[in-house]
């Protein structure tokens, strides 16, 4: 079983070669939200009364809206969650997919920005966004019943954009599958790997909420050696082959 210390060692390592090549890397991660687990679930719900009295604790009357203004701003709302969707299937999964395969080179100490654009190749785009969109779709299905069976979906399709930074043309059922079973056995400890990186945060967070941004390489650089990990062990229990992620 490898261990969490080796792998933050081994982080701590590449980043004292290229930090600022890894922060920003994380900076546009964090921005195509790669680092949210961004899944199509969402308990956000609207009441009415969120709508027609949004001032009653300003006003002892109360403030009614008209009816045309609530339907304006549902129509927003809604509009606005669609071009967010959008922006995360389109443009966010390539980025994310680059993004890991700039970790993934970082652990042989190639330092390449250029793997940013990686997944808009149009040889690579539409099968990095099939098999990212798949994930999502399987996330939010484990959503519908409840927290719990969710997060384990979670974990256990962890590794997809790692794969497919190696092999963007592997068949999008593949690649969730190969995940899963890179991940059997290993989600638990891969919890604690995300527990360990709470105080990181916690200062983060303290330091006016920007202090977490720098923490990111940190947390991408270990996840790309847990990755690393977990493909050698696939390859040697024959779950794949180098030569299906081209390695």
């Amino acid at each position: 079983m490898w261990r969490i210390k080796d792998l933050k060692s081994r982080a701590i390592a590449v980043l004292k070669e290229s930090y600022w090549k890894a922060f920003l890397v994380s900076l546009i991660l964090a921005i195509a939200g790669g680092n949210r687990g961004f899944s199509f679930n969402s308990n956000w719900q609207v009441n009415e009364s969120d709508f027609t009295s949004p001032w009653g604790s300003l006003f002892p009357g109360g403030l009614d809206l008209p009816p045309a203004f609530i339907a304006f701003f549902i129509i927003a709302v809604c509009f606005f969650i669609l071009v967010f969707i959008a922006f995360r299937i389109f443009v966010g999964y390539p980025l994310e997919v680059g993004s890991q395969k700039y970790f993934v080179e970082g652990q042989q100490y190639l330092f390449d920005m250029n793997h940013l654009g990686f997944g808009f190749n149009k040889t690579r785009y539409l099968d990095i966004v099939k098999a990212m969109l798949w994930r999502g779709f399987l996330n939010f299905l484990w959503y519908l019943l409840l927290i719990i069976p969710g997060i384990i979906a979670f974990y256990a399709y962890r590794m997809v954009p790692f794969i497919l930074a190696d092999n963007p043309n592997l068949d999008y059922r593949r690649a969730v599958q190969l995940s899963t079973q890179m991940t059997q056995g290993h989600k638990f400890h891969i919890f604690l790997l995300d527990l360990s990186f709470l105080g990181w945060l916690i200062l983060g967070i303290l330091a006016l909420f920007v202090g977490v941004l720098f923490v990111l390489p940190y947390i991408n650089a270990a996840n790309a050696e847990l990755y690393a990990v977990l493909r050698q062990n696939a390859i040697e229990n024959g779950l794949c082959t180098r030569d299906e992620l081209l390695l």
